[in-house]
C-alpha cells in the first residue's frame, strides 16, 4: 500500500488523499471541517486523479470516499481554501464573474468547465469507480456519488438536492443523472422539494446499490473494489462505455456499438485468458491487459 498526500505543497494535512492498494486507488476527500465542500482547486485535483487512473495500468479500480461525517456538501459557496470560487466552482459574486457585473455566457461557461467537467471525469474514467458515501452528499456532492459506477452508502448517509432551496437550477449533471437512475417523476420530486433522502430510501428507489452499517462501509467498498481490480479491466471499460451510451442510443446504434466493443475486447490478453480458462475449466487470472 502506498499513500500520497494530494494538496497544497503535498503536505500531510492534504485536502485530498490518495492511497493505492492492490490495484485499487482510494481517493479520500479530507476537509471535514467544511464537510468536504469542494473548492475549484480540489475539483481540479479530482479531475486530474481520475484522468491519471485511466492512463495508469497499475490502477484497476477507484474508490471515492471522505473522512468524518460527510461525503461532500457540494461546491464551496464561500470560496474556502483560497480558491476565490463560487457555488459551482466559478468565480465569486452573485453572477459568477467576481465583479458584480453580469456578462452573458459567464455562468454557462463556469458550469461547463467546473461542475460538469468533474462529473464527466467520473463517468469517463476508464476504470470502475465506486462511491463509498459515508455521510451527507448534497448538491454537487450527491452528483459526484451518483456519477460513480457503483454506489455504497453507510446507514447514516443522506442525499440532498439542495439547488431549489437556493433558488437554483440543478447543475453538475443532476438533471441528466437522476432521471436515468430513478425516472423523471421521482427525479423532479427530489429536485423540486430538496428533501433529504436517507440511505435506506435511496436504496429502495434505486439511487444507490447497497446500504451497509457505518462501520462496515470501508470494508464493503474494499471488497467490491478488490473484485473489480481482479477482473478484466479493459472489458469493464468497454462495458461502462456501452452502458453509459445506451441511454441515448437507439437499438441499432447500441447493437452496433456492442459488436464493435466485443471485437476490440477480443484482442486483449484478458479476453484470451478468460476463454482459455473456460476451456481448461480453471479460474481465470486477469492482468488488466
Amino acid at each position: 500500500m502506498t499513500t500520497s498526500p494530494d494538496g497544497p505543497g503535498g503536505t500531510s494535512d492534504s485536502l485530498i488523499l490518495r492511497t493505492t492498494d492492490n490495484g485499487v486507488l482510494w481517493i479520500t476527500l479530507n476537509r471535514p471541517q467544511a464537510l468536504h465542500a469542494l473548492t475549484a482547486d480540489q475539483r481540479e485535483r479530482l479531475v486530474a486523479r481520475l484522468a491519471e487512473a485511466s492512463a495508469d495500468p497499475a490502477v484497476r479500480a477507484v474508490v471515492i470516499t471522505a473522512t468524518g461525517r460527510a461525503f461532500c456538501a457540494g461546491a464551496d459557496l464561500r470560496g474556502g481554501g483560497g480558491s476565490g470560487k463560487g457555488p459551482n466552482g466559478g468565480e465569486t459574486g452573485p453572477n459568477g464573474t467576481g465583479t458584480g457585473e453580469r456578462v452573458a455566457g459567464d455562468v454557462a461557461r463556469m458550469i461547463r468547465q467546473g461542475a460538469q467537467r468533474l462529473i464527466a471525469a467520473v463517468m469517463d474514467c476508464e476504470k470502475p469507480v465506486v462511491a463509498a458515501v459515508n455521510g451527507t452528499a448534497a448538491g454537487l456532492g450527491a452528483h459526484l456519488a451518483l456519477a460513480c459506477d457503483l454506489v455504497l452508502a453507510a446507514e447514516s448517509a443522506v442525499f440532498i438536492e439542495v439547488f431549489a432551496r437556493r433558488g437554483l437550477v440543478p447543475d453538475g449533471g443532476g438533471a441528466y443523472l437522476l432521471p436515468r437512475l430513478i425516472g423523471p417523476q421521482r427525479a423532479k420530486e427530489l429536485m423540486f422539494f430538496g428533501d433529504a433522502v436517507p440511505a435506506a430510501e435511496a436504496e429502495r428507489i434505486g439511487l444507490v446499490n447497497r446500504v451497509v452499517p457505518d462501520g462496515d462501509l470501508a470494508t464493503a467498498a474494499g471488497a467490491w473494489a478488490d473484485r473489480l481490480a481482479a477482473g478484466p479491466t479493459r472489458a469493464f471499460a468497454l462495458t461502462k462505455q456501452l452502458v453509459n451510451a445506451s441511454m441515448e442510443a437507439d437499438r441499432a446504434t447500441a447493437f452496433a456499438a456492442e459488436a464493435t466493443a466485443q471485437e476490440i475486447n477480443m484482442t486483449t490478453a484478458d479476453a484470451q485468458e478468460g476463454v482459455a480458462a473456460f476451456v481448461a475449466r480453471r479460474s481465470p487470472v486477469y492482468r488488466g491487459r
